[in-house]
C-alpha cells in the first residue's frame, strides 16, 4: 500500500497529542513522534511525552530509541521515521510533534550528511576562535559560508566537520529530495497571550506530576553534567537541586524560557507554506479537523 502522512505540528503547548489521539479514534493509524528529546529515555515528564495509559490507546513510535548518553542526529532520525513509513501497514500514519527540523527532514526528503557529531574534533577547531573558522570555511565552502552568519559557531562547526571528515563540501551534500506519497501538514497555533496561558498551565502540571523527581532521578543515575540536563524545563530544576535558585524563580524561569522557545517554533512553521492552520482553543477541534481531513483528495485516495 501506498503510504500517505498526515503532520500535526506547532509551538510547544498548542495540543499536538491530544488533537492526534482524538484523531486516531476515528481511523486506523499510527502516532510517529517527531520531538527531539522524547527519543531519549526517562526523559518523561519534563519533554510532555505520552503517557503510558496514552501509549496503550494507539501505537506509539520513535519515543523510547536511545540513552540519554547518546545522540540521535537528524540523519539517524530521519532513516528510523523513513523505515516506518514504508513499513507499517496502516496509512495514513500520523507525524506529531514540534521539532521542525525532525519534520522537514521527512517532508522535504532533506539530504543529510552521515556525518556523525565529533567532539575531539569540534574541540580543536573552538580553540580557534570563531572568526578564524568562518574565515577557513569560506576558503573550503564559500556556498555554505554565505548562508551561515559569521557568528553563527553551531553551523560554522558543523560544515568544517563535515568537510574534514567526508572530504567533500557539505554544500555539496545537502538538497532536498521529497517523497512521492502524500503528505497533510496540520498546525496548531493561538495567540501569543493564550500560548502563555497554555505554557503556565502544563508547568504547573509537569511539576505536580513529578518533574522534580524525575530530574533529580536523572542527576542520581547518570551524573550533573548530562548534557540533556541542560535542556528546557530540566537546566531550571537542575539549578533549584543545586541551591542556586529557589522553587518559585525556577517555575518561572520554565515558563519564561518555554515562551521563548514557543517563539522561535512559531517563526519556524509559519515560513512553511503547506501547513494548514487550526486553532487549538476551537470549540470540537478534533471534529473539525476530521471533517476537513474527509474532505481532501489526499486522504480519499488512499
Amino acid at each position: 500500500m501506498k503510504p500517505s502522512l498526515i503532520v500535526i505540528c506547532g509551538a510547544t503547548a498548542t495540543g499536538k497529542s491530544s488533537l492526534a489521539l482524538q484523531l486516531a479514534q476515528s481511523f486506523p493509524t499510527v502516532i510517529l513522534s517527531a520531538d527531539s528529546r522524547q527519543v531519549y529515555r526517562n526523559f518523561d515528564i519534563g519533554t510532555a511525552k505520552p503517557t503510558a495509559e496514552e501509549q496503550a490507546l494507539v501505537p506509539h513510535y520513535l519515543i523510547d530509541i536511545c540513552e540519554p548518553t547518546d545522540t540521535l542526529t537528524v540523519a539517524e532520525y530521519q532513516e528510523q521515521a523513513n523505515y516506518l513509513i514504508h513499513s507499517l501497514p496502516q496509512s495514513p500514519l500520523l507525524l506529531v510533534g514540534g521539532t521542525g527540523l525532525y519534520i522537514k527532514a521527512i517532508t522535504k526528503g532533506l539530504k543529510i550528511p552521515r556525518v556523525a557529531p565529533q567532539p575531539d574534533l569540534r574541540s580543536r577547531l573552538q580553540t580557534l576562535g570563531q572568526s578564524q573558522l568562518y574565515a577557513f570555511l569560506k576558503q573550503v565552502d564559500p556556498t555554505a559560508a554565505s548562508k551561515i552568519h559569521p557568528n553563527d559557531q553551531v553551523r560554522t562547526l558543523r560544515a568544517l566537520e563535515v568537510f574534514y571528515v567526508t572530504g567533500q563540501p557539505i554544500s555539496e551534500q545537502q538538497g532536498e529530495n521529497p517523497p512521492s506519497y502524500p503528505i497533510i501538514q496540520i498546525g496548531l497555533d493561538c495567540s501569543p497571550d493564550e500560548l502563555t496561558t497554555r505554557i503556565s498551565y502544563r508547568t504547573e502540571k509537569m511539576l505536580a506530576s513529578g518533574l522534580i523527581e524525575e530530574v533529580q532521578g536523572l542527576i542520581d543515575q547518570y551524573g550533573w553534567s548530562l548534557p540533556l540536563l541542560n535542556t528546557l524545563g530540566y537546566q531550571e530544576i537542575k539549578d533549584y537541586l543545586a541551591g542556586e535558585t529557589n522553587l518559585a524563580t525556577a517555575k518561572d524561569l520554565i515558563i519564561l524560557h518555554t515562551r521563548q522557545f514557543a517563539k522561535r517554533q512559531r517563526t519556524w512553521f509559519r515560513s512553511q507554506q503547506e501547513i494548514i492552520w487550526f486553532d487549538p482553543q476551537q470549540p470540537h477541534l478534533g471534529e473539525t479537523v476530521l471533517d476537513w481531513l474527509e474532505g481532501t483528495s489526499e486522504i480519499k485516495n488512499c
